[in-house]
């Protein structure tokens, strides 16, 4: 009997054209740039008609969007083994956001070109397939903080992770124009200052 939570043979076979398509431009724009890169070469180097690369990846933002959405998906296991080890609350967010960091410090030269498409796109995004996911961790995280008594229990995770997440981007558009210190530093003060807020310390 077919498991109903398995994609069919047509979803799988969408995947993995998604999958072909978002590779093959990773591997030019690592080889020649980003900005030199075209949507026609791209194309060509996937023996794929224009109008198919158009079909679904209608700007180059887009294949980084899949791209790194589906880093994210594969790597998110492992993370979670990771927390797993630590104690619920801001302990998990900082080592999350530690990891995040180095990707990101990795993947710097593409970032504003994904989080510029990112801020266009978010009212076509409401059937949830081209979300990162990001949300529902920092929801997660958040809910398991709230059980451990770690975090403030008077709002629902879900809330709190939106308030989160408008922070977070606010750190990562602050090191992406130049703050000059390392994204896990930015990182790391934005966590002190969520947590902590901004009242003075004893």
């Amino acid at each position: 009997m077919t498991d109903p939570t398995l994609p069919g043979r047509r979803e799988r076979k969408r995947q993995q054209l998604l999958d072909h398509l978002a590779d093959t431009a990773w591997a030019l724009f690592e080889a020649d740039g980003y900005e030199a890169v075209t949507m026609e070469r791209i194309a060509a180097a996937a023996d794929v008609a224009k109008a198919t690369l158009y079909k679904h990846f209608p700007v180059k933002e887009a294949l980084l969007r899949h791209r790194f959405h589906r880093e994210l998906r594969l790597v998110w296991p492992v993370i979670q083994a990771e927390l797993a080890q630590l104690a619920p609350g801001r302990e998990r967010l900082a080592h999350f956001l530690a990891r995040q960091a180095d990707w990101c410090e990795r993947q710097r030269a593409y970032l504003l070109h994904y989080v510029r498409h990112r801020l266009a796109t978010l009212d076509l995004l409401d059937d949830g397939r081209e979300r990162s996911g990001m949300d529902q961790i920092f929801t997660a995280l958040i809910a398991d903080g709230q059980a451990a008594g770690a975090f403030r229990r008077d709002l629902p995770a879900a809330q709190l992770a939106i308030h989160f997440q408008f922070v977070h981007l606010a750190t990562l558009l602050r090191w992406l124009g130049g703050s000059g210190r390392p994204l896990d530093e930015e990182m790391t003060t934005m966590l002190d200052l969520t947590c902590n807020g901004l009242g003075v310390r004893p």
